[in-house]
């Protein structure tokens, strides 16, 4: 299979939201995300991506729900799982920052073998992991 899936990556994720400019907001101003995207598609519908301030992993499509079993499964994507991790080279300097932004952390930093994290929740209580991974060498 040489040639066959070499070069790929998950450059974006599906994140079901509410509402289109309120998880912008969130997003932007909470955890200090940049607007990559937010194009009207017509019909009330947009294609609006955030992602990490440095360019660094996947986007996230915010996507606005469209009927009831869609808006049923936000803030619950994963059953209640952690469902994102963000990666941070340095844990203490992005959880204070956070904090100060409003950040609500589910619990209190945890030193674990593979590096510092922490559980904090988005606007619509999806589960995230905030972590610093512990380097190898």
């Amino acid at each position: 299979m040489i040639g066959f899936a070499e070069n790929r990556s998950i450059a974006t994720v599906a994140l079901v939201v509410r509402d289109y400019d309120e998880a912008i907001a969130w997003y932007v101003e909470r955890l200090g995300f940049v607007l990559t995207d937010d194009v009207d598609l017509g019909g009330g519908k947009r294609w609006v991506t955030v992602m990490p301030a440095n360019g660094q992993g996947a986007w996230l499509l915010l996507a606005e729900a469209s009927g009831e079993t869609q808006a049923s499964r936000i803030g619950d994507q994963t059953g209640g799982r952690v469902f994102l991790f963000l990666e941070t080279d340095d844990f203490a300097r992005d959880h204070q920052a956070m904090l100060g932004r409003g950040v609500e952390f589910r619990e209190a930093p945890r030193f674990e073998a593979y590096g510092t994290v922490a559980v904090f929740a988005d606007l619509y209580g999806n589960l995230w992991d905030l972590i610093e991974p512990k380097r190898q060498g």
